[in-house]
């Protein structure tokens, strides 16, 4: 399977990150996936093989490290080229949630958010366009609809997803003279483990979830493989003349106003 297409996947030992992973295992891709946590790693990894009898686990490597850390960056990138010997496609999927207003603000925790939400993805990209440039691969980040609208109670976290869409737009224009695609989908509100990481009880995110039918257009939150069938179509050569894109995935969540 060495002319299959190579993808690098951070988070995804969980939500959007694991979906995605097993995705693009069934479109036939060798994966690289990377996250902190080895044992639920390993299980997205078995997923991955589950998803297609014709991928060997010599096509999934297992990258465990932490993208707020810069060895662990590079060190990703150096085992994927040394495993596979090209990337095709990079999607930073690792994030994480902070919550509370401007007056409350934690400063190491403003710090954390940023290194991992951003300056990870910044790193990343860096390090992965020499690669994508040979290729003439993609980049699709996951960034929020925070990142297009503005939310009370979760400001760091908006900062962040708006600063990985300018980020999308940016490094859009500088790469497609060099035939990179860079692009980001934006999801709503999805279930994943994402926000009970961030604090919330089981009976806060139950009502959070039901709160969630009333402000997604569609009557409902979404699901971490719709997102992964979004960023898979970004990823495809369907999406050739496609650039600099922050794709709502959100169930109308975006264009929602209060009445």
């Amino acid at each position: 399977m060495t002319d299959k297409k190579v993808v690098l996947i951070t988070g995804a030992s969980s939500g959007i990150g694991a979906a995605t992973g097993v995705h693009f295992a069934k479109l036939g891709y060798r994966l690289a996936v990377c996250g902190r946590n080895t044992a639920a790693l390993a299980e997205t990894a078995a997923h991955c093989l589950e998803a297609n009898d014709k991928l060997s686990a010599d096509d999934v490597l297992q990258l465990v490290g932490d993208m707020a850390v810069e060895k662990d960056c590079e060190d990703a990138v150096k085992k994927v080229i040394e495993k596979f010997k090209k990337l095709d496609v990079l999607i930073p999927c690792a994030g994480i949630l902070t919550t509370g207003p401007l007056e409350s603000i934690s400063m190491d925790e403003y710090d954390n958010l940023m290194n991992i939400n951003c300056r990870s993805i910044v790193l990343l990209m860096k390090l992965c366009t020499p690669h994508l440039i040979e290729t003439k691969g993609n980049i699709v980040n996951v960034s929020s609809i925070t990142g297009l609208r503005s939310f009370p109670g979760v400001l760091s976290y908006c900062i962040s997803k708006a600063g990985v869409d300018q980020l999308t737009r940016c490094a859009a224009l500088e790469l497609a003279p060099k035939g990179v695609r860079v692009n980001s989908v934006n999801p709503g509100v999805i279930i994943t483990h994402c926000h009970k990481r961030s604090g919330m009880t089981d009976e806060a995110y139950a009502k959070f979830l039901e709160h969630s039918k009333t402000t997604h257009a569609l009557g409902r939150p979404g699901t971490a493989e719709e997102v992964a069938k979004a960023i898979a179509f970004l990823a495809s050569d369907d999406a050739s003349f496609i650039t600099g894109v922050t794709l709502p995935v959100d169930g109308g969540r975006g264009i929602m106003c209060p009445r």
